[in-house]
């Protein structure tokens, strides 16, 4: 039994740990993510891209950009998922295809791990992709002042993150960005910290209080839009309810969705399909639709 029960809904041990097991959860994940990686792939072989750029001083600390073929488009940073411990940008190509055939400047985002490194630094990391990002948009077909951040699982966290970052810190006007799609996140990171994660990800009540978003204060005034698929776990369902009334306080309206039939990986499926349901709502947010 997790030593506070009341921050994982009153789950016993065995049923936080199913709840937060996606690939459990989804017998063929291996396989779709296999498919997505293949998919990207066969994309990044002729789409127009820079790739591996650095914008930090570690060798994690790279991207990749998608450039627009007309200028004062709008820019799409993507944080990928994994739970702050697993995946890598060159996973995620696929990503670029929903969205640089529509109009959009497309980043993908690579970031160093827990463990080599803590919650505090990833975050970091990615502070620095979008400062990096609204620096150097123009020299890519992008406008910095139509950023939009997504993301998926730790990457919907970390987009949540971004809308709660003094961004006079580093350099880039709050109003540049726009709006933000985060998809599967984890807003308290709480229930985390007691599941069969935490060995790896060594969260402590520190890091929960300072890193979950549903206890911080947006900084960001845009549209947010938090995603989940209804075939998700009934944990994952939770957390997307949790961040739109805590931010509410704050005069902050996030926007809610669900997909029907998706579960954990499908939703990536829908994110970066043209004609989907969540593709659609990013290039609506966007002004490509």
């Amino acid at each position: 039994m997790p030593d506070h029960p009341e921050a994982a809904a009153g789950l016993d041990q065995a049923e936080l740990d199913r709840q937060y097991n996606n690939r459990e959860h989804v017998a063929n994940s291996a396989e779709l993510m296999d498919a997505y990686k293949r998919r990207g792939d066969a994309y990044a072989k002729t789409a127009a891209k820079v790739t591996n750029i650095a914008f930090g001083p570690s060798p994690a600390e790279v991207l990749d950009i998608y450039p627009a073929t007309s200028g004062k488009a709008p820019v799409l940073i993507y944080l990928h998922g994994g739970y702050w411990y697993s995946r890598h940008k060159d996973d995620f190509r696929f990503i670029a295809g929903g969205f640089q055939p529509q109009g959009a400047m497309t980043v993908v985002v690579n970031y160093a791990l827990i463990p080599d490194v803590d919650m505090a630094e990833l975050v970091r990391q990615c502070r620095a992709a979008i400062a990096w990002t609204y620096k150097n948009a123009t020299l890519h077909g992008g406008d910095p002042d139509r950023i939009y951040i997504f993301g998926h699982s730790a990457g919907g966290h970390l987009t949540a993150m971004m809308f709660a970052t003094d961004w006079s810190e580093w350099g880039v006007p709050a109003s540049a960005i726009k709006g933000g799609f985060a998809v599967s996140g984890i807003y308290d990171l709480e229930p985390i910290r007691h599941c069969f994660m935490n060995p790896t990800l060594g969260f402590t009540e520190k890091t929960t209080d300072e890193y979950s978003p549903v206890h911080l204060v947006p900084s960001v005034n845009a549209p947010l839009v938090l995603a989940v698929g209804d075939a998700e776990t009934d944990e994952f369902q939770r957390q997307n309810t949790l961040l739109a009334p805590a931010w509410a306080a704050h005069g902050f309206k996030c926007e809610e969705m669900v997909g029907p039939g998706l579960n954990h990986f499908t939703v990536l499926e829908d994110l970066s399909t043209p004609g989907h349901a969540f593709n659609k709502r990013v290039l609506e947010l966007m002004g490509l639709d």
